[in-house]
């Protein structure tokens, strides 16, 4: 079995200084949240062996402060990609740029498209607040046979649920 943690990136900062939208940093509430969630999955055992970010500067900090302090050993990449993609950009991502010894990834991105993924996998539909995570599972050993339809969720859960 498989499984994808799905991890929206924490509040942002409207109110900082920044260039472009893809350079909107966390607020001190999305350090927090990022923070208490990367402990969770430390908590529960859980923790994905890779994580693949946005590279939107709110989503790679989200993913960095829940491995520093979640106290993961899991590798971290970044892809573009995810900015701005779709539900079939993160599809297209676990096809191709994961390792067939890996068994469980987490994909740190954006609204609407985490919700959208977790919907069009699992047919499960909620709001999906900054900072939530969901896991889904998937039967089978080849991350390339993942498809829409074919996931569990296991659980959904936000900062808020955890303090």
């Amino acid at each position: 079995m498989l499984n994808i943690i799905i991890f929206r990136h924490g509040k942002s900062d409207w109110d900082a200084n920044y260039d472009m939208d893809h350079n909107r940093p966390l607020s001190k509430r999305g350090y927090k949240a990022a923070k208490i969630m990367g402990r969770y999955l430390k908590k529960i055992d859980q923790i994905p062996e890779k994580v693949i970010s946005s590279s939107a500067t709110r989503a790679k900090d989200t993913a960095e402060l829940a491995i520093r302090h979640g106290k993961w050993s899991s590798k971290l990449s970044i892809e573009s990609k995810i900015y701005g993609g779709s539900s079939e950009t993160l599809l297209d991502i676990i096809h191709h740029h994961l390792d067939k010894k890996i068994k469980s990834v987490c994909l740190v991105g954006h609204e609407p498209t985490c919700s959208n993924f977790i919907s069009l996998c699992t047919f499960h539909r909620q709001r999906f607040t900054t900072a939530s995570m969901a896991k889904i599972n998937f039967k089978t050993d080849k991350w390339n046979k993942i498809e829409f339809g074919k996931g569990s969720l296991e659980w959904i859960k936000s900062p808020k649920e955890i303090i």
